[in-house]
C-alpha cells in the first residue's frame, strides 16, 4: 500500500497532491503555462497577489517567490490542504490560504484580505461565476492573469471585465496533444 498522495515538482517548488485534489497533468507544458501566467503578473516583490481557484497552490507556491504577499482562495478543502503543507514543505511562509466557496462568500472573503495589485484566476471549465467578476471590477487591481482551460469561458469573463480591464495578451498552450483542447493564459489591464 502506498502513501495515498503523490509527489511532483513544478518549477521549483515541490508538491504533495492527494487523490481529490486538482493538478494539472502534464507536468512539462504546466510549466509553461506558469511561466506565462508569471511572466504577464510582472511581479517585483512588492505585489500582493491574489490566486483565485488556486487548487493545491501550484501557481501560488512558485508566484510567492516573486510577491511580497499572496493570498491562495479555493472551494476545496482536500486541495487547501495539500496548498499548505506544500508551503511548509518548501519554506514558502509569504502565502496564506482560505477554503472559500467564491460564488457563495466573495464579498465578505474578499473584503478582509490584503488589497490586491495583481490577480490570478484558474477557475473551472464553467469560468467564473458571475458575482465574482463583478467583484473583481470593482476591486481594480492593477492587473488580472486569467488562466483557463476553456478559451470560450475565459473570451465571455474577459467580456464581463471589459469596461474596466483591456485584454493585453493572450497566449494559448497546448496541455493536450492531439486533441483540440488547450489552456490559455489572458493579461488584463485596468483601463
Amino acid at each position: 500500500m502506498g502513501s495515498g498522495t503523490m509527489t511532483e515538482t513544478l518549477l521549483g517548488v515541490e508538491y504533495r497532491i492527494s487523490p481529490f485534489s486538482f493538478f494539472q497533468t502534464n507536468i512539462r507544458q504546466a510549466e509553461t503555462l506558469f511561466r506565462y501566467a508569471l511572466e504577464y503578473a510582472e511581479l517585483d516583490n512588492t505585489k500582493t497577489v491574489w490566486d483565485l481557484y488556486c487548487g493545491t497552490g501550484s501557481i501560488t507556491l512558485p508566484t510567492a517567490q516573486y510577491a511580497r504577499h499572496v493570498v491562495g482562495i479555493e472551494l476545496v478543502e482536500s486541495s487547501i490542504h495539500d496548498a499548505r503543507t506544500n508551503a511548509e514543505r518548501n519554506g514558502i511562509t509569504n502565502v496564506e490560504f482560505y477554503a472559500e466557496d467564491m460564488h457563495a462568500a466573495s464579498v465578505q472573503l474578499f473584503a478582509t484580505l490584503p488589497r490586491p495589485d495583481v490577480i490570478i484566476v484558474d477557475p473551472p471549465r464553467a469560468g467564473m461565476h458571475p458575482k465574482v467578476v463583478e467583484h473583481l471590477a470593482r476591486l481594480g487591481a492593477e492587473k488580472i492573469v486569467y488562466v483557463s482551460c476553456n478559451p470560450a469561458t475565459q473570451a465571455r469573463d474577459c467580456a464581463l471585465l471589459d469596461a474596466v480591464y483591456s485584454v493585453e495578451k493572450v497566449q494559448p498552450v497546448d496541455m493536450f496533444p492531439h486533441t483540440y483542447h488547450i489552456e490559455s493564459v489572458a493579461l488584463l489591464k485596468k483601463r
